[in-house]
């Protein structure tokens, strides 16, 4: 049966990480900032947030992270130029960045993992359920799954984690659950979590990925979560303690994901994103396929 359980309006961004995999682009550029087509990776997640009802966005952003907090600004100077030249197309584009939702930053400080990066969440979630997404995963947006994901949330109570099946040898890159079915059948049980398994460790090869639905209780616990893989305080440690005792928390739930994602964390993904997205805009599409398809015909 249905519960009732508060309703989720908070996303949360952690976007304090250096990028140091698409060096020297990162240098002085945020890898949030990098173009997928013609919109930044960041705004894309921002814009997931908000389809989902989500418009109240904190990012936990670092150093050198100001870029960010100018894109979603406004920017008189250029939007003077554009009204001036009467492209109404390109100061759409520009304003549309800006109006996307209410946007706060908080900085993380110390780099000390995806865990303590939530936890610097703490003072703007307050005691409600929030929404967290990760800039290197971006859904395409046909696919509802975080949307999904709160109505699991609110059907469930507890915390809610996002899932993919992956090939037994890749399952090491990601954190990993133990999984157990129910009625729903895109939904499971979480009985336990472990991070970046060896193949033979794993206990199943259900990968998490970058959304996830968290109960506030979540905060006490990473406040008591000693470093652990990598010397980072890590998210999916104090999600492991959720599943052990749903007393504390309640439950964890997994949304098992079959739709379009596209890793930009990775410089070979990110390129194969860019060509996928650009191959399927309707303004882009049809010129780029066309010259997609003579470029492997002369390659192969």
């Amino acid at each position: 049966m249905t519960q009732s359980h508060p309703r989720i309006s908070k996303a949360v961004i952690p976007a304090a990480g250096l990028g140091t995999r698409f060096l020297p682009a990162t240098k002085a550029t945020p890898k949030e900032m990098l173009p997928v087509v013609d919109k930044p990776a960041i705004q894309y997640v921002v814009e997931e947030a908000v389809t989902a009802g989500l418009g109240d966005v904190l990012m936990v952003t670092g150093r050198n992270k100001r870029p960010l907090e100018d894109h979603f600004d406004r920017n008189y100077e250029l939007e003077s130029a554009l009204q001036k030249k009467g492209d109404a197309s390109r100061l759409a584009k520009v304003q549309e960045s800006s109006d996307l939702a209410m946007i706060h930053y908080v900085r993380q400080g110390d780099p000390k993992g995806l865990g303590h990066a939530v936890l610097c969440a703490a003072p703007h979630v307050g005691n409600e359920p929030f929404a967290v997404l990760l800039g290197d995963d971006l859904i395409d947006p046909r696919d509802s799954l975080l949307q999904r994901m709160i109505e699991v949330q609110e059907q469930y109570g507890g915390s809610v984690i996002a899932l993919m099946e992956v090939a037994p040898e890749q399952i090491h890159l990601y954190g990993c659950a133990a999984v157990e079915s129910t009625e729903d059948g895109d939904v499971v049980k979480v009985g336990g979590l472990v991070e970046k398994p060896d193949a033979a460790d794993a206990p199943s090869n259900y990968a998490i990925i970058g959304r996830y639905v968290l109960d506030p209780h979540i905060f006490d616990i990473l406040r008591k979560t000693e470093p652990g893989r990598g010397g980072e305080i890590q998210l999916t440690d104090a999600l492991q303690q959720l599943a052990e005792d749903e007393k504390v928390g309640g439950p964890v739930h997994g949304v098992v994901f079959k739709g379009r994602r596209y890793d930009t964390g990775d410089r070979g993904d990110y390129l194969r994103a860019i060509v996928r997205l650009a191959c399927e805009r309707e303004d882009l599409g049809p010129d780029f396929r066309t010259w997609l398809r003579s470029y492997v015909a002369e390659e192969m």
